[in-house]
Formats: C-alpha cells, structure tokens, sequence
C-alpha cells in the first residue's frame, strides 16, 4: 500500500490538539506525526483544508443503519449498514442482536461469518454485542417478551459454542443465575454489560464484582432509585454513579437523555467512563418517515419523526437514528462538552471499553490509520480506514 501524507490539518490527539498538522500513513498503520508539512517523497498527499483530524469514531452498540438491520440474517443488511455508518464517521463497530430464539442466533452467528469476511473496505466488525434475551420483564423496553429468560447454563454454553465472535453480552444481574453467568463471560474474555434491569444498588455491587464492569444505554431501561416494602433503594442509574470505575454508555442523540441529563453523566462520570453509542436502527441515516424496528421479516412498524423512532401511536421512542457524527455535535452543542472530550467519548474510550485501544481509538504511531476528517459543525467530509480512503481519490506526491 502506497504511503500516504495527511497535511494540513488539526490533529486531535489523547494529549492535545495539533493546530497545523500532518500524518503520514504507511502500510494502513499511523507511521508518523508531525507540526507543519514535513519533506516526505515518494507518497500521495491528502489536503485536509484545515478540517480536524480525529481518530475514527467506534460505535460499540448499534442494530443497524440505512435501511438495513443486522438482524435481516443477510450479508448485504451487514455491509449496506456498516457503509452507511461509515459516511458519518464510523471506522469500527460492534453488532447488535436483539432477544430472539436460539436458532435465530445461530443464524446471525453463520452471517456474521460470512459478513466478516466479504467487509473489505468498510468499517471494522469488532465482534457481536448480544443484547438478551436475560433481561427483566419490567425493563424489557422494545425487546420481545416472548424470548426472556433467566440465565442458564446449558443455555449459553449451547449459544457460545455456536460462536467465536461475540464480544460483549448484555443481561440483567438481578435474574438467578446471572453472577454465574458473568463470572463465565469473564474468563472467557467477553464483556458481562448490565442492561434492561430493575436491579437495586446491592445487586449492581455484587454484579461489578462478578464481571459486570459495563453498563448498557445509561438511563434508558434501567431502573432508578425504587421503594420496596415503603424503603428508597438506589436502582441502576444510581449505581453508575456511586460506582467509580463502571463504565456507561449513552446514546447521546438529544433525544433520549436531554442536555441536563448530558451534562450530569458528564460531570460525574467524565469522558474515560463514558462511551458515546448510536444504538441505532435501520432508519439512521434515513430520510423521515415509516421505518421498521427489529428484522424486516418480523419486525414492528415504526414512525420515524423528530430526529427519532416512535411507536406508531408516539406513545414512546422505538429506537434511535443517530449516526456518530450526530452524538459529537450533540455532547458539543448542548451538552457544552469541549470537543476533545466529546472526540474522546466516541474513540479512545469505547475502544478500550472493548478492549482494542492497543490498535485503535488514538491517533498514535504504530495504531491502525482510521481516521475522520470534519469541520466545526462535526460535518464529517472524509473516512479513512486502516489508511484507504472511503470512496475518496486522492492526488498523489
């Protein structure tokens, strides 16, 4: 692969913002970084207008993007939806799966595979996020009742064996079984996330100690504080907080927590524990309308309106439609985060969330060149992944 010089341009680095700055690619690798524009022959060289450079962004929760669902069990709802995230800044990202039947898993699981293996020049698959089916009923929000249940083990020994890809597993801790449960994702390198759950603070302790370092959608079903037998108890959301090194993630949309919700998981939890996630479906980065939630063969009808997914009698939200550029420009823009925070929040932070920051999330020499290019206003106007430009020539040297 021919060496590339990124000139021009203001460098978003973990330490500091480098206000006229060059990059050169080598190799699909960061092999250097520079003040100004260094004597380099022999490359092609990339004008970045004076637009930030920042390390590609991770979506380390979504189900989907431009008219696709991962859950349509096709290679092309993996790629069309990997794509259209792309053109809005993402570089890697974790599929989601929703509650559904064991065979409909071993299904996605063989897709995936196979998705896996056709996604040449699109952003990064890191592995499959299985949001279920262990989830409280209280708290099950769009998540199909008819497939919750408790964690058993013959039960995701028998879906794990199925697979080598998945990554991170979300589950109520509260249910019986589930500290066993997280204690076995653990040792096996899988992220144990606490998700959909009416759990209280003493359940939420106990789950961190077995694994549950994580929590999925902050705020978004989950319990807070509850009364039981007329006494306050602290739920969910107040665990995050109390808990000093659990993680979050928010789908930071403008829509699903408003900007004092924003800035108060920002104040308390600050950008290495928080992790920005689109947790989109298949309208995100589609126009305005009816849309589908879940599979396009057993999905629900859903209306699409105000920069978010309705139930058809907009009694509630069925689901986002961000795209990663959309969460920067929101914890910026009303949430008053400074930018590199909120770069930090979809970049370093979920990359090490996920355990990959060794090679990705950081503009840094030797980590993989996944790189986005965009303005002020985090219009996103070129992706770079693993040092190919998307859809993008480039002049050379």
């Amino acid at each position: 692969m021919a060496r590339t010089l990124l000139f021009n341009g203001k460098i978003i680095t973990p330490y500091r913002m480098i206000r006229n700055g060059s990059l050169l690619i080598e190799d699909g690798k960061i092999a250097g970084i520079f003040e100004g524009r260094p004597e380099i022959s022999h490359c092609r060289s990339i004008d970045a207008k004076g637009l930030y450079i920042s390390p590609g962004f991770i979506d380390i929760h979504t189900h989907g993007a431009g008219g696709y669902d991962f859950m349509d069990g096709t290679v092309e709802a993996y790629i069309g939806a990997a794509m259209a995230h792309a053109r809005h800044g993402t570089t890697a990202l974790v599929p989601t799966t929703v509650a559904s039947t064991t065979e409909s898993l071993k299904g996605t699981f063989e897709t995936y595979r196979k998705a896996k293996s056709a996604n040449t020049h699109g952003p990064v698959f890191l592995g499959l996020h299985l949001e279920g089916p262990y989830f409280s009923m209280e708290q099950r929000g769009a998540q199909d009742p008819r497939h919750i249940r408790n964690p058993e083990r013959e039960h995701y020994e028998e879906i794990l064996s199925w697979s080598d890809d998945i990554v991170r597993w979300s589950a109520a801790p509260e249910l019986d079984g589930a500290m066993e449960f997280g204690r076995f994702l653990r040792d096996r390198g899988i992220l144990p996330s606490i998700g959909h759950s009416d759990a209280i603070y003493e359940e939420v302790l106990e789950a961190y100690e077995n694994g549950y370092t994580h929590i999925t959608h902050l705020y978004s079903g989950m319990s807070g504080v509850r009364r039981i037998n007329a006494y306050r108890y602290a739920g969910v959301i107040e665990s995050a907080f109390l808990i000093d090194e659990m993680t979050v993630e928010i789908i930071a949309d403008g829509a699903h927590l408003p900007a004092s919700l924003l800035k108060l998981i920002y104040k308390i939890k600050g950008p290495d524990k928080i992790a920005l996630i689109t947790d989109s479906m298949r309208a995100a980065g589609m126009p305005e309308g009816e849309s589908i939630l879940g599979g396009i063969r057993d999905g629900q009808k859903v209306l699409v309106e105000d920069g978010v997914a309705k139930l058809m009698d907009r009694t509630a939200f069925a689901g986002s439609v961000a795209t990663a550029d959309r969460l920067v420009r929101t914890m910026t823009d009303i949430a008053d985060v400074p930018l590199m925070d909120a770069v930090r929040m979809m970049t370093i932070t979920p990359a090490r969330i996920m355990g990959v920051d060794d090679k990705k999330g950081s503009i840094a020499i030797g980590k993989d060149a996944d790189l986005v290019l965009f303005d002020d206003s985090i219009t996103v106007d070129t992706v770079i992944i693993g040092g190919r430009v998307l859809d993008t020539d480039t002049p050379h040297c």
